[in-house]
Parts: structure tokens; C-alpha cells; sequence
């Protein structure tokens, strides 16, 4: 019996020595997962956030500027809904839809608030800029951050004059000579153009039917400091109805910030039911 002790303890041995050389070998295998990485999850991958903590993220944004999240806008329609008669400029002042959505527009540019590009990149809502050139020239590069959000640059004049009073050759100087600016400034000629003060006669729109504009834009209210101004008797929002809102700051708005002016707006906006949409996806 003691050659058979004997055996069965060198093979042992041996099925010992295969053991640890098969796991110090780099092309071994084992159905075993490691200890280091366990099984189903990458070794050092990094954990993606919980839609728990895409939630807590905006309201604290929101509650840095003393607002509530907004609800999500519907998606936009596979076909826009503004259209003009052929070959005519179609002029909007609200969007034809049912959605209980509004659509917010800032012009001229007057006002260069960083803080207000700060407010922009926290809440993340749409808005259209209206730009004048004799009044964003000397800061150029204020516009781009907020355009970088996905915001659009669009059209509103070379000077801000009262379009009434000039002929067909001044507006289309005044409107296609933008055009050309704001293209080489921020990388893309605006589709959309709104004429200073609203008004605008049928001169204006074949000028900005020779400079490629698709639509001209009015608006249904205006912000003012903490107040809105209304078109309709009934002083309320209607969906689809575009907001007017400027660059302004304290000296414009008595003592008012650019940022509380917004706050402002968007409380109106919101104590209404309303949410906010992109313009660009309906005009």
C-alpha cells in the first residue's frame, strides 16, 4: 500500500504545479471572474450618471437663479409650419400651433452681461438673437458662447432705423449688408429677420426677399422690467406667441440685471403653464 500512498501524492504535486502556472499565464482562461473586476462591469469604467442625478443637477441650476425647471417641449413638427404665399416673405408673429409653447427673442445686443451667458449655459433654454451691427461691433465675441448653446444669430439691421422711412435700395442695403456681417462674424448668414421697432412696409419685404431672408419676425409681447406687454385684450399668453426681450441692463431696466429682467420673463412664462421652444424648428 505504500507505492500507492506514494503515487497519488506525486500526482497531486503535478495537478498543484499545473494549477499555478495555468493562472500566471497571460493566454490561460477561467470561467472564474476576476477579483479585480468583477463580473458584467469594465475594470475602472467610469459609473454614468442616474437620471436621479441629471434631475438634481438642473433644479440646482434653476435654484441658483431662483426659478424652477421648465417642463421639455414637445418635439418639433417634421414640417414647419410658417409658410408665405410664393415668392413672398412670410411675416410671423406667433406660430401657428396648438402646444402650449412660447418662443423667447433677444435684439440689438446693447447689453453684454457674462453673467447673463452663465444664466444661458445653466437653464439651457432656446431663444433667437436679433443683432444690430452698429451696436454688437465692438464686441463680436460676447455672442458666440451663447450661440455655442445652439442658439441662433439672426437679422436685425445694419443701424436700426425706421424702415418706413427709407427706399427700397437703403433696406436692402440695411438688411443684406448684415447679412454678409453676421455670415463672416459667426459662420452662418441668418435666415430669419426682424425690422427695427416693427415696422416694416412692402418694400422691406421684397429687400429682404433679394437678401435669401425665409421669414420676417414680430413678436406678441415684449418684456419690459418685471412686467409683460401685451398684444390681445385678454394680457395672456397663447401658444406659439413670440416673446421680444432685449439685451438691456441696469441702466435701461432702473437698476434691473439683464439676468433678473430674464428670471423675470420666464416666471411669467411659466406661472402660465407655458414651456419654451426653439424657434428655428417652426419658422
Amino acid at each position: 500500500m505504500g507505492w500507492l500512498v506514494r503515487k497519488k501524492a506525486v500526482g497531486a504535486a503535478l495537478f498543484g504545479l499545473l494549477m499555478v502556472a495555468g493562472c500566471s499565464s497571460g493566454g490561460g482562461s477561467s470561467s472564474a471572474p476576476s477579483a479585480s473586476a468583477p463580473s458584467g462591469k469594465a475594470s475602472g469604467a467610469p459609473a454614468k450618471p442616474s437620471p436621479g442625478d441629471d434631475k438634481a443637477a438642473t433644479e440646482a441650476a434653476y435654484r441658483k437663479w431662483g426659478l424652477k425647471p421648465f417642463a421639455a417641449p414637445p418635439a418639433p413638427p417634421a414640417e414647419k409650419p410658417v409658410h408665405g404665399k410664393p415668392g413672398e416673405v412670410p411675416v410671423v408673429s406667433d406660430i401657428p400651433t396648438k402646444e402650449k409653447i412660447v418662443f423667447v427673442t433677444f435684439d440689438d445686443g446693447a447689453e453684454k452681461d457674462p453673467k447673463f451667458v452663465d444664466m444661458m449655459r445653466d437653464l439651457k433654454i432656446p431663444f433667437t438673437m436679433f443683432l444690430t451691427d452698429d451696436i454688437i461691433r465692438g464686441d463680436y465675441g460676447y455672442f458666440k458662447p451663447l450661440q455655442a448653446l445652439g442658439n441662433s444669430i439672426e437679422n436685425h439691421t445694419l443701424s436700426h432705423p425706421n424702415l418706413r422711412t427709407l427706399g427700397e435700395a437703403a433696406q436692402k442695403n440695411e438688411i443684406c449688408t448684415q447679412e454678409k456681417k453676421l455670415g463672416k462674424e459667426y459662420g452662418k448668414a441668418p435666415g430669419l429677420f426682424r425690422p427695427p421697432y416693427g415696422n416694416w412696409n412692402e418694400n422691406t419685404r421684397a429687400a429682404a426677399k433679394s437678401c435669401d431672408v425665409r421669414a420676417m419676425v414680430l413678436w406678441r409681447e415684449s418684456m419690459q422690467i418685471s412686467n409683460m406687454q401685451y398684444q390681445r385684450g385678454d394680457k395672456k399668453l397663447h401658444p406659439g406667441d413670440i416673446i421680444l426681450a432685449h439685451f438691456r441692463g441696469p441702466k435701461e431696466l432702473k437698476g434691473t440685471s439683464m439676468t433678473e429682467m430674464t428670471a423675470n420673463m420666464l416666471r411669467h412664462i411659466q406661472e402660465q403653464g407655458f414651456t419654451v421652444a426653439r424657434l428655428e424648428d417652426y419658422v
